[in-house]
C-alpha cells in the first residue's frame, strides 16, 4: 500500500455538498459504501482513478491530500482477508467488474450495476446532487424548450428544473395543452397517463447529456491553457534542445486536439438528432435517440474522466501562475503524458459519429 499526495478532487469540491454528494457528482470516485459488499471494511473505501488513470482502492484520504491507495487485486490481503476464501468470490467479482469501468459517473454505474444485477444499499444513491442538478439547468433548457413548444406553444412558462416540468405535464391547465398532450401520447404509442413516465425517461437521458456537456465545457479552458503552456515550452531556448520533451509536447498537443475535436463533434451530433426527433416525435424516433445517447455513456464518461483527472492535476499544481516553465516541463514529462494514450484509445473506441448521422 502506498500513501501519495493526490489533490485532484480537492480542487473542485463544491461548497454545500457533503462528501457522498461530491463523490457521486464526480467522474473518478466511487464510494464503495453504496455497493453491498460482505467485507464491511470496504464501506469506508472508494474506487478512484489516480493521477496515472490507474484504478485503485483508496482506503483513506487526509485533508492535506495524503491518500492511502492499494491495487484492486491486493486489497483483500491488506484488509486481512484470505483472497482465496470462496465466501469472498462475490465481492471479488463485483470489485473486479467495477474496477474495469472507464468512469464512475452515475450514468455508467447505473448501466453496469443493472447489467450485473447488483442491488444497492440505497436505491437513490445513483443520482446527481441537487446542487449539481441545479447547475445543469441551463444545459437542460436546450432539451426542455422543444418539448414545451410541442405542448405549450405560445405560453409563457418558466421552468427551473425537470421536476417542475413533469409537474406541469401532470396537471396541464389549458385545454389546448391537454389536446397536444393527447397527440403526443398517440405519436409515442402510449396512454395519456403514461406521459409523466415518458418525461422521466426523457429527462434522465438528457440530464446525462447535460452533465457530460457541462464537464466538457469546464475542461475546454483548462485544456486550452495547457496547450498554450506547450507552445511556451517549445519556444523556450533552453528547453527546445530537449528532443524527448519536444516530442512529448507535440504528442500531447496532437492527442488533446484530436480528443476534444472528436468529443465536440459527438455532442453536436446528439443535439442535431434530438432536435430532429421533435420534428416528428414517435416511439421509434425517441427510442433511437435514447439508445444512441446511452450507447455513448461509457466512452463519454471514460474520456471526460481521464481529462478531468489530468487537468485538475495540472491546475492544482500550477494555477495562479505557480511554477516556472522548467517545472512545468518536468511535470509534463513525469505526470501529464502518462494516460493520454489511454484517453485517446477510449475516444477512438466510441460508436461512429458517421453512423449516427445517417
Amino acid at each position: 500500500m502506498t500513501a501519495t499526495a493526490e489533490a485532484v478532487d480537492d480542487a473542485q469540491k463544491g461548497e454545500g455538498r457533503n462528501d457522498l454528494e461530491f463523490q457521486m457528482d464526480s467522474l473518478h470516485i466511487l464510494p464503495l459504501k453504496i455497493v453491498p459488499f460482505k467485507v464491511q471494511a470496504l464501506n469506508s473505501a472508494c474506487l478512484i482513478k489516480n493521477s496515472r488513470l490507474e484504478t485503485v482502492v483508496e482506503l483513506f484520504r487526509y485533508e492535506e491530500g495524503t491518500s492511502g491507495q492499494v491495487d484492486v487485486n491486493e486489497v483483500w490481503t491488506v484488509l486481512g482477508c484470505d483472497p482465496e476464501d470462496p465466501e469472498l468470490a462475490t465481492d471479488r467479482g463485483i470489485l473486479s467488474n467495477l474496477s474495469a469501468l472507464y468512469s464512475y459517473d452515475v450514468y455508467s454505474l447505473r448501466r453496469l450495476l443493472r447489467d450485473l444485477g447488483i442491488p444497492l444499499h440505497d436505491n437513490d444513491a445513483l443520482k446527481l446532487s441537487p446542487q449539481k442538478a441545479a447547475e445543469l439547468a441551463d444545459y437542460m433548457g436546450a432539451f426542455t424548450r422543444p418539448l414545451l413548444s410541442q405542448v405549450y406553444s405560445g405560453m409563457e412558462t418558466e421552468i427551473k428544473d425537470f421536476d417542475e416540468l413533469i409537474g406541469l405535464f401532470r396537471s396541464p391547465d389549458k385545454e389546448s395543452a391537454i389536446k397536444n398532450l393527447q397527440v403526443m401520447a398517440e405519436k409515442l404509442e402510449i396512454e395519456l397517463n403514461e406521459i409523466p413516465k415518458f418525461l422521466e425517461d426523457y429527462g434522465d437521458i438528457f440530464m446525462s447529456l447535460a452533465y457530460f456537456r457541462e464537464c466538457l465545457d469546464r475542461l475546454i479552458p483548462q485544456i486550452t491553457e495547457l496547450l498554450e503552456n506547450l507552445d511556451d515550452i517549445r519556444d523556450n531556448h533552453q528547453l527546445r534542445s530537449d528532443r524527448n520533451l519536444m516530442k512529448t509536447c507535440d504528442f500531447m498537443e496532437e492527442k488533446l486536439t484530436d480528443i476534444t475535436t472528436s468529443l465536440t463533434g459527438r455532442f453536436e451530433s446528439f443535439h442535431q438528432h434530438s432536435n430532429k426527433m421533435w420534428e416528428n416525435v414517435t416511439a421509434d424516433s425517441f427510442k433511437s435517440v435514447r439508445d444512441m445517447i446511452a450507447g455513448h455513456h461509457m466512452t463519454l464518461g471514460g474520456v471526460l474522466c481521464g481529462l478531468a483527472v489530468k487537468m485538475d492535476l495540472w491546475e492544482t499544481k500550477f494555477s495562479k501562475g505557480r511554477g516556472g516553465l522548467v517545472k512545468r516541463a518536468e511535470f509534463i514529462m513525469v505526470e501529464m503524458r502518462h494516460g493520454i494514450e489511454i484517453i485517446n484509445r477510449i475516444e477512438q473506441s466510441a460508436p461512429s459519429i458517421v453512423g449516427m448521422q445517417q
